[in-house]
């Protein structure tokens, strides 16, 4: 099957040539990302791009294509694809296991994917979303400039599908001088620490629930998608709060009348009518992105003023 994202080159001959990654099996969940549309929250149109922006990055580094070029974002693995001529594929993110027509290859994290051969990523051991990023980058139509799939509005293109066929751009060399071993993504192990600044609305808690965000172990809920991650612990006391719906930003960190912080992912809303009493850094975001249900997580306040 053919996916209306598939865009071949045609030469001047009318002849068709194109190199493809066919997706063998989705797995659970997986979407085409980039480092999305910055620039349009006016407008009503959220950023979207990768969970986790430093993977994304780093698989795009590895294979020599541009930071921001598109890829493949897999949630809970379970992904397999082949190609229709060799190209290097690399793989970052969630620790999963990785084979190649059923074996283990020799490089875990950038490998030479023959024509035909299938790579299939298993369940992820630790994280939870995984980046494969394929030499030349998927070509792909764009809107507002990015590939991005946004899963909350349905901005950019569908999510990927078992039997979806997708072009690829131009084949080029890869770098081989980046050592491997130096990168080990950084995901959440143990209690996890999140960083995040104060405001705009923590003067709208008392001191006793602002201590208590920072003092609690907070767990990932199930309820975790691209939009955002819900945590659970004992709720915080919101009071009667009436607030004109706001501008949110990624990081957010939105008090619901629940009292259980919901941090705010790729997909997040423009607007929110609830108070953010902080915004996690945006490198810490990434860790969030990756943080599965069951994951312990800890927010630690930057000092106000902090760089």
């Amino acid at each position: 099957m053919t996916s209306v994202l598939t865009r071949p080159v045609r030469l001047p001959s009318g002849t068709t040539v194109c190199a493809q990654v066919s997706v063998i099996d989705a797995g659970r969940s997986t979407t085409l990302q980039d480092l999305g549309r910055p620039g349009f929250a006016h407008l009503g149109v959220t950023a979207s791009g990768a969970a986790d922006r430093t993977s994304l990055t780093l698989a795009n580094r590895l294979v020599g294509n541009a930071d921001g070029a598109a890829a493949l974002e897999n949630t809970f693995g379970g992904l397999a694809i082949a190609v229709s001529a060799d190209r290097y594929v690399a793989i970052t993110g969630a620790t999963v296991e990785i084979r190649v027509d059923g074996r283990a290859p020799a490089e875990g994290r950038r490998i030479l994917l023959r024509a035909g051969q299938i790579l299939s990523l298993g369940r992820p051991v630790t994280g939870l979303r995984t980046y494969v990023a394929v030499e030349g980058g998927i070509d792909t139509d764009r809107v507002f400039g990015s590939a991005a799939t946004d899963c909350l509005s349905g901005v950019g293109p569908t999510q990927v599908r078992s039997g979806t066929t997708l072009a690829l751009g131009a084949g080029h060399p890869v770098p081989h001088d980046i050592p491997l071993e130096l990168t080990v993504p950084r995901l959440p192990v143990g209690a996890a620490e999140v960083r995040f600044r104060w405001g705009p609305r923590d003067g709208l808690f008392a001191p006793q629930d602002r201590a208590a965000l920072t003092a609690t172990t907070w767990t990932v809920s199930a309820d975790c998608d691209r939009v955002g991650a819900r945590l659970t612990g004992p709720p915080l006391t919101v009071g009667s709060v009436d607030l004109p719906s706001e501008g949110m930003a990624l990081g957010a960190i939105q008090i619901p009348p629940s009292g259980e912080p919901i941090v705010f992912l790729a997909d997040h809303p423009v607007t929110g009518g609830y108070p953010v009493i902080g915004v996690v850094i945006e490198r810490d975001v990434d860790l969030v992105a990756q943080a599965a249900p069951g994951t312990r997580i800890r927010l630690a306040a930057l000092p106000r003023g902090h760089d």
